[in-house]
């Protein structure tokens, strides 16, 4: 293969970004951009971010669970909502969310314990999260019965753009109604 140009390479780096439709990490993006280092790459994505900001654009460049991926800017969510919800994508219900934000928040959690928070039964809202991949057993507790711990998924992260469970609201920056 022969050497790239810089402004080769950076036309690669988009292209892989544009296309992945999730978060890819620098490693394995140098890894297919032969001839990089993940220096080059962490420089490249600056360069894009800089570009997309300074012409504007509808997209941005996040960094979410340890990767990069394109997306459109927070201000055209409202037009591009309209559209995923013509083509059908699955929406998650209240219960799911508020299932999912407590294990999130709690994490690693029991069932009992998402139970005694939500004042209902729980058990097949975590099933199905589970199934998802939203949220996984990370272990069991130490109590009688030795109950499964329940915890959130690298998919979760990319569900709701995070870099890290760090990234979650603060509970006392929530809007209480």
């Amino acid at each position: 293969m022969k050497n790239k140009s810089p402004n080769e390479t950076k036309k690669i780096v988009e292209g892989l970004l544009f296309a992945v439709h999730e978060p890819i990490s620098v490693r394995k993006i140098s890894e297919a951009v032969e001839g990089t280092d993940s220096k080059q790459i962490k420089e490249i994505i600056q360069q894009l971010r800089e570009e997309y900001d300074t012409q504007d654009r509808a997209f941005q460049i996040e960094e979410i669970a340890n990767g990069f991926q394109l997306l459109s800017r927070p201000e055209y969510h409202e037009w591009i909502s309209k559209i995923r919800k013509k083509t059908g994508e699955a929406k998650l219900s209240q219960a799911a969310v508020e299932t999912m934000a407590i294990i999130a928040y709690k994490q690693p959690i029991i069932r009992a314990e998402v139970e005694a928070i939500r004042g209902v039964q729980s058990g097949q809202m975590i099933r199905t999260l589970v199934e998802k991949g939203l949220v996984k057993i990370v272990g069991r507790d130490e109590v009688l019965g030795r109950p499964l711990l329940y915890g959130t998924t690298k998919k979760f992260l990319e569900h709701f753009g995070l870099k890290s469970i760090k990234d979650l609201p603060k509970t006392e920056e929530l809007e209480m109604p």
